[in-house]
């Protein structure tokens, strides 16, 4: 397991889940972590194991200063694009904190538009703990949420794939139609509703 990063100070991190599916929300999260209750293990989600993930985010809600997670819906997404989209629920996570940081450190190589600094760290869901916080709580909510999408609709198989592109996804699309909660902006989803 690699030593993360800890910044001093009101250092809130930034990241998200969900630009690639088919399917759902975009979510993201923002954590300030507090120095003197360090977490142990945190870590890139998509390295750790399901289970782990969940452990870790009960920790980051008990032990951080301050985390949010917020989201941009799918018809949000289709109007203004995944990227923009996600920009969005980063600056709605931002906002969401009890506790207002002195700058901000995003995963990935864009910025959202803060009234504080702002900085993108490329992988940095590796480098720095506070984005692999906000790593954690994004891809642990937006799973639970398609998990939810799930049992409303079970013949897409939402939990298994998250609403990624796999094959079973795609047929279960060419079978039954895209759902309320596909990207209508999103190639395979687009070619459906051409038909």
């Amino acid at each position: 397991m690699p030593e993360l990063i800890v910044f001093p100070g009101l250092v809130c991190g930034v990241d998200e889940a969900g630009r690639g599916p088919l399917a759902g929300p975009v979510v993201a999260a923002a954590v300030i972590l507090d120095p003197a209750r360090a977490i142990t293990g945190l870590d890139d989600s998509k390295k750790l194991s399901e289970k782990r993930r969940d452990a870790l985010a009960a920790a980051i809600r008990a032990q951080a200063l301050a985390w949010a997670v917020a989201e941009a819906d799918v018809a949000e997404i289709d109007r203004l694009n995944i990227l923009q989209a996600t920009l969005l629920a980063m600056q709605r996570a931002v906002a969401g904190l009890a506790v207002r940081p002195e700058r901000a450190l995003v995963d990935g190589n864009r910025c959202p538009r803060l009234d504080i600094p702002v900085e993108a760290v490329v992988k940095g869901d590796g480098k720095i703990a506070a984005i692999a916080a906000a790593s954690i709580l994004a891809k642990t909510v937006r799973d639970a949420g398609m998990r939810a999408l799930d049992a409303a609709y079970p013949q897409y198989g939402f939990a298994r794939h998250m609403g990624y592109p796999t094959a079973a996804h795609c047929r279960a699309l060419q079978e039954h139609g895209p759902t309320p909660a596909h990207r209508r902006s999103f190639g395979p989803v687009a070619q459906l509703t051409l038909l």
